[in-house]
């Protein structure tokens, strides 16, 4: 499994720092402590991207949830 952000090159580098982190579920205190600046500057630059534009995009690779099965091909269906 891979987390991409799409749209990360409209993004400054402490905007993409803020956004890897807060889309990985960090609280904007946790993240401030993390790189040394205040709660309200989180928000900042978090709201500053979301204005910009971007995707978290969770890229699967093979079949890590099992949900196709032993038999089935991808993109087939399988029986239920």
């Amino acid at each position: 499994m891979r987390v991409e952000i799409r749209g990360a090159e409209r993004l400054s580098f402490r905007e993409k720092q803020v956004v890897a982190l807060k889309e990985s579920g960090w609280s904007n205190e946790d993240i401030a402590r993390q790189l040394g600046i205040t709660a309200g500057t989180v928000a900042t630059f978090y709201n500053r991207a979301r204005q910009k534009g971007y995707q978290v995009v969770i890229v699967l690779e093979g079949d890590p949830l099992r949900i196709y099965g032993e038999t089935c091909a991808a993109g087939e269906e399988g029986e239920g």
